[in-house]
């Protein structure tokens, strides 16, 4: 039995903690730390009023004894470096928890950033809740406790996407098109092996990288496309990158199969309108044709109040289980928030979450889009105003996707 003293000690901590909610003190920021200039600004701003939209939503069914989230714009311009000063401004201002998702390159930096942070003064360390950066490294050797990523990395999807291309014989000729950083790289060596492995019949005709937003005129990849005897791409590009990549095949007619990452954000559908039917898929975390009502009533209010499409689903789930974290803690202190959400199983729209203790990844049913027209079987919802959308193509349980991970974490005392 514990000691009079220490049950009163404890009880009247509690008692505070609880009372300070109530009290309505308890207003937690979150620093979004992305890209809201240059070439890539619509996908960071897209996605930022999606965050700012998910936290109001939250905020306001989580009741009067639940932290309130409030998000912080911080423009990293795509720059390991801006983004680095971002996020020593939002430590300076206070704020301890972080999120990101326009570039692994960026993310490595963060994480290296937050691990020194940590050990230099533990007093304001904070957690970086990873939406959309995919390199596997993020979870396997530079894996940190203060890191925690709410999307597929590009092995999963990369993993997923192999699968579904067991099952599609007239696929015989593949060119691997990537941007020129780490992810790229990343998924160039995933699509080698993975393919290797389960379809050793595919021939690569193809493994290019360009670099990251400078090119723009892709008609002379396209031509090289077309050249190599292609008849399918697999390409992580995002951003400017992807739009006129779609751009200049269409206009170039190139009728081969496109799967990719990031076809669904912001800007892109509306490159892709009749020509790219049935060729062009996505593979993502979620899908707005995909069978999860509660996010269709979200995705359906969400574009009646912005005329925009809802896709950052990761949004959710990081925020969601962050408040879960919290109340499970009963702590907004970030230490005792992430030892919370680790190994955290969370009910979501689309099925049951687990943040994996071991990594911190997310394990999460993994999606394939393929776009076609309004009307068409599946297609309920269309993208961008376009008469198209994504239909529900696949649909992968968690297990499908999981991959082996050779993190050793490194975590600090509680």
């Amino acid at each position: 039995m514990l000691p009079a003293r220490h049950t009163t000690r404890v009880l009247a901590l509690a008692s505070l903690f609880f009372a300070s909610l109530a009290a309505g003190a308890q207003t937690v920021k979150v620093a979004f730390i992305d890209v809201l200039s240059g070439p890539f600004a619509l996908a960071g701003q897209g996605s930022l009023q999606q965050l700012r939209e998910v936290v109001q939503q939250l905020n306001a069914r989580s009741g009067p004894n639940a932290p309130k989230f409030e998000i912080v714009p911080f423009d990293g311009k795509g720059s390991t470096q801006e983004s680095a000063n971002a996020l020593k401004a939002a430590s300076d201002q206070g704020i301890r928890y972080i999120t990101q998702g326009g570039g692994s390159g960026v993310a490595f930096a963060l994480v290296d950033a937050l691990n020194k942070l940590a050990e230099r003064e533990p007093d304001k360390a904070a957690l970086f809740l990873n939406y959309s950066a995919m390199d596997p490294g993020l979870t396997n050797d530079r894996c940190s406790f203060w890191h925690f990523r709410f999307y597929p990395s590009s092995e999963m999807k990369i993993e997923a996407l192999t699968t579904y291309l067991t099952k599609r014989p007239d696929i015989k000729k593949v060119y691997l098109l990537n941007q020129n950083y780490t992810h790229g790289q990343q998924v160039s060596k995933a699509s080698r092996e993975y393919l290797a492995r389960k379809r050793p019949d595919i021939q690569i005709v193809g493994d290019d990288f360009i670099p990251i937003a400078l090119v723009r005129d892709f008609a002379p990849v396209i031509a090289k496309i077309k050249a190599s005897g292609a008849d399918t791409v697999i390409t992580s590009n995002w951003g400017s990158d992807l739009t006129l990549l779609f751009k200049s095949a269409r206009d170039f007619g190139l009728e081969i199969n496109y799967f990719t990452m990031n076809a669904n954000n912001p800007g892109t559908p509306a490159q892709l309108g009749a020509w790219g039917a049935d060729k062009v898929g996505v593979i993502w975390n979620w899908g707005h044709n995909a069978p999860t009502p509660e996010l269709d009533q979200i995705y359906v209010a969400y574009k009646k109040k912005y005329n925009e499409d809802f896709i950052f689903a990761s949004h959710w789930f990081s925020m969601n289980m962050l408040l879960s974290a919290m109340r499970e803690a009963k702590s907004v202190d970030p230490k005792a928030v992430a030892f919370a959400l680790e190994g955290m199983r969370h009910k979501s729209p689309v099925g049951e979450l687990e943040m994996r203790k071991t990594d911190h990844q997310l394990q999460a049913p993994l999606f394939l889009g393929i776009w076609a027209k309004q009307g068409s079987k599946g297609v309920k919802h269309d993208a961008e105003n376009t008469g198209y959308g994504f239909r529900s193509e696949v649909v992968w349980d968690a297990y499908v996707s999981s991959q082996p991970t050779s993190c050793q974490m490194k975590r600090p005392a509680r």
